[in-house]
């Protein structure tokens, strides 16, 4: 008889805090860090075209990211303290991030271009300290087969914070000047505010250790179920069957981010200026909502039919839509049907591909393995911008969707080669 395991719903929602400061940060950093960096170049060296600049500046996100997810995420998996290997990174990260963030408006606010990014450095060193290790908390006390549900929930309440965070960024315009009513410092406030309370929820709810002494047993039953072709275990090596299923997976979440990030940056200049509406952020808001409404439910059909077909499936779902949105010359119901039926492909795609190299960690290595993961997407974001805007600048605007057709299709053949068993166990 296979064993039943279930997962525990509160305690993933408490760990999805973590995930949700991070989406939360970077959604008011994003919004609001351009516009005073363009401001500010403007105010002390006339007006000009800041624009690629400014793009270069916010790519520094990215290439923080490339070595220092692998490291703290590495450096992680070796730490033991009574906090936990994970939670100490956490904290530290945390409040740093927290202390530091409202600095970011008032040194702006100084006309400071040094002291702004001095200050910008900073937030990305404290951010990417705990990113890795906040990442990878959850399969350290989610056994396998329960991880794409997992990966749901986490999924769904970042998305909630980044939410959040575009509703401050509604309520707060940017001035160009400071004013106490509209001061762009309280949405940095507030972010810190709610960054530190979901600080302390975490940590007085999620007693590391215990938690994984509690999980011992369940955490044993879950790789027993596996997906890995052959066993994981701390005193062997990965097989050589596994370790190609690790590089194809990476390489394959490697091509979906040069997709995926090209339709994110580029798609209101694409709205703006090819189909000609400034409504572009509709087509937005259907992709956020169809994938933050499907993420819980692709966790439940990744358990029923495997994580591979799901994300088979996912991939096959954006190339068709992709297809049909290369044929649109305006902001119709098609696109939106387009954009909606894609955001629901995303999220098989996004849900299942962590959870998937994981599964090919042992208990010592998954902040590693979570830094792999994440570094290969961050090299692709930090690419595909260079590469979506040469091919626009050289061969038009109608390229567009072509380009995340073409690496979409890369990843999902790519993908294809991925090895599974013939049977897996269902929970």
């Amino acid at each position: 008889m296979t064993p039943k395991l279930k997962l525990n719903y509160k305690r993933t929602i408490i760990i999805s805090l973590a995930f949700f400061t991070i989406l939360m940060l970077w959604q008011v950093y994003n919004s609001y860090v351009p516009l005073m960096l363009e401001d500010l170049f403007t105010l002390n060296y006339g007006p000009g075209n800041y624009k690629y600049l400014i793009g270069l500046i916010m790519a520094a996100d990215n290439m923080f990211a490339l070595f220092m997810l692998p490291i703290f995420g590495a450096l992680s998996d070796k730490t033991v303290s009574k906090m936990g290997k994970r939670m100490p990174y956490i904290i530290g990260g945390t409040i740093l991030a927290v202390i530091l963030f409202p600095f970011i408006p008032i040194l702006y606010n100084t006309g400071s271009i040094l002291g702004l990014f001095i200050i910008m450095g900073l937030v990305l060193i404290s951010m990417n300290i705990y990113r890795a290790p906040a990442i990878a908390l959850m399969p350290d006390i989610t056994p396998k087969p329960l991880r794409s549900k997992a990966n749901a929930i986490i999924n769904f309440v970042g998305f909630i914070g980044a939410i959040f965070a575009g509703i401050l960024a509604i309520i707060f315009k940017m001035p160009f000047e400071f004013t106490p009513e509209n001061s762009i410092v309280f949405p940095f406030i507030i972010t810190s505010i709610l960054m530190l309370c979901a600080l302390v929820l975490l940590v007085v709810k999620i007693k590391e250790n215990k938690v994984l002494q509690l999980v011992e047993s369940d955490m044993a039953i879950g790789d027993s179920l596996s997906e890995s072709m052959e066993e994981v275990n701390v005193d062997k090596p990965l097989s050589k069957i596994d370790k190609f299923n690790l590089k194809t997976i990476i390489i394959s979440v490697f091509f979906s981010f040069l997709a995926f990030n090209a339709l994110e940056t580029f798609w209101s200049t694409y709205g703006q200026e090819h189909l000609l509406t400034p409504n572009w952020s509709l087509a937005t808001i259907f992709l956020t909502v169809s994938s933050m409404a499907f993420f819980i439910p692709a966790g439940i059909f990744s358990s029923k039919i495997g994580r591979k077909k799901s994300v088979m499936i996912g991939y096959s779902i954006m190339v068709i839509a992709l297809i049909f949105a290369g044929f649109q010359t305006s902001l119709n119901w098609v696109l939106l049907l387009v954009f909606s039926v894609s955001g629901i492909g995303w999220a098989l795609v996004s849900v299942n591909t962590y959870p998937m190299v994981v599964e090919l960690a042992n208990k010592s290595n998954v902040g590693k393995f979570t830094g792999y993961y994440y570094t290969s997407s961050m090299i692709a974001q930090s690419v595909t911008p260079v590469f979506m805007g040469a091919l626009m600048d050289v061969l038009g605007m109608q390229y567009f969707f072509p380009y995340a057709f073409t690496f979409t299709f890369v990843a999902l053949i790519i993908f294809s080669f991925v090895k599974t068993k013939a049977k897996t166990n269902k929970i």
